[in-house]
């Protein structure tokens, strides 16, 4: 494999490989941005990954009062899926249980598309036959009654067929200490990209993955080419001052905020450099055989 280089910090040169998915967004606001973020934060737990939780899913975005529909603040959040069906059935019980239950919440499309998925149409029969329809030009919301007032959420939201989900990077460093330096600057640059997300627990997943495993039935199995303790007994992609592997997985409403998701997440690792971060940058793949979304590292350098 070739490498370059960049501010000290090795790049391989290699490729992200990456699939198509369907997503969606919504909006939800609330009395504070803290309740917001608080619905936004539950809706999306357990959503990691589509091979053991049905969804990927996690917030875009913050929104000041000036930028929602009912002028409060609010939170853009983005759920994944490898079909409409998936998409939408994550999308009611999610919302129906972490967002209909927080306190002051309300919900709106945050994603057009002549595809709709269901919100408020799901969701009104909870109010037993008290909820009201009210319609707004051409937007169609409902009014559930709870015991704090009334769950306000728009009846639908877009659907997108080309969304992006695999994208990643990975940081390899000589301690866990540096891996993880380098992968938070990353998410944090990341993080200002609209229409990208990054699934995992605050960005970042230590546990990579390979495709199917020595066991009946496993999906994926470890990463073992980067795994640092099997270095001696595997085919190794690590050097031996390598001891610490950690990656960014990035799931984007187009293909161009995936790269513009990674060309960020890279740009904000090599700035840090090599002694306080990562000594390389690489990225996984499946030898381009699986997705059709390939991100080559080369291409997406500062």
């Amino acid at each position: 494999m070739q490498e370059l280089s960049r501010n000290g910090v090795v790049i391989d040169d290699t490729f992200a490989e990456a699939f198509g998915m369907r997503a969606t967004a919504i909006l939800i606001t609330a009395p504070t941005l803290k309740w917001a973020r608080q619905a936004a934060i539950t809706m999306t737990g357990f959503a990691t990954s589509v091979i053991g939780c049905g969804c990927e899913a996690a917030i875009d975005m913050d929104l000041p009062e000036t930028q929602t529909p009912d002028g409060r603040p609010g939170c853009r959040v983005m759920i994944f899926a490898m079909s409409t069906d998936d998409l939408q059935k994550q999308l009611k019980t999610r919302l129906g249980q972490c967002v209909l239950t927080s306190p002051g919440s309300a919900c709106f499309a945050a994603l057009d598309g002549t595809v709709r998925l269901d919100l408020g149409n799901s969701l009104r029969y909870f109010g037993d036959g008290w909820q009201i329809s009210k319609k707004f030009g051409d937007r169609h919301y409902w009014r559930v009654p709870v015991m704090d007032g009334e769950f306000l959420c728009e009846a639908t939201t877009g659907l997108t067929k080309n969304a992006v989900g695999g994208g990643n990077l990975l940081f390899l460093a000589a301690d866990n200490a540096k891996a993880l330096h380098a992968a938070e600057r990353a998410v944090a640059a990341i993080e200002k990209v609209p229409g990208a997300i990054m699934p995992f627990p605050g960005g970042i997943v230590r546990s990579g993955s390979k495709v199917g495993g020595k066991y009946k039935g496993m999906m994926a199995s470890t990463n073992d080419a980067f795994a640092p303790t099997l270095r001696g007994v595997v085919n190794s992609s690590l050097t031996a001052d390598v001891n610490a592997v950690l990656e960014i997985v990035i799931d984007g409403e187009t293909s161009d905020a995936v790269a513009a998701a990674m060309r960020a997440g890279l740009k904000a690792a090599i700035d840090l450099g090599p002694k306080r971060g990562a000594l390389r940058i690489s990225a996984g793949n499946y030898g381009g055989k699986l997705g059709k979304f390939h991100y080559h590292l080369k291409d997406l350098l500062p």
